[in-house]
């Protein structure tokens, strides 16, 4: 995956973070700390790895209430993993 579209699904993730008011403070405190990680890394193209190990957690944690973000979640998750960060 193209650095381009690991950027579009990150601002996906956001946006859908900030349409869903039922995820609690302290998980979307988290999660938007593990999005901002990633877009470190990938802005400094660096070549150690993000903290991407919480993604699939969240992603379990939302599937029944925000199926949405957890398939970006997991989508994410799979492309860093592609991706060896």
């Amino acid at each position: 995956m193209a650095k381009g579209e690991l950027d579009d699904l990150l601002e996906q993730l956001h946006q859908r973070l900030g349409a869903a008011p039922s995820v609690d403070a302290e998980d979307r405190r988290r999660l938007t700390t593990v999005l901002r990680d990633i877009e470190g890394v990938l802005g400094r193209r660096e070549t150690r790895p993000a903290q991407t190990h919480g993604l699939e957690a969240f992603a379990v944690k939302f599937e029944v209430d925000h199926p949405a973000l957890a398939d970006g979640l997991r989508r994410l998750a799979d492309a860093l993993g592609k991706a060896g960060i």
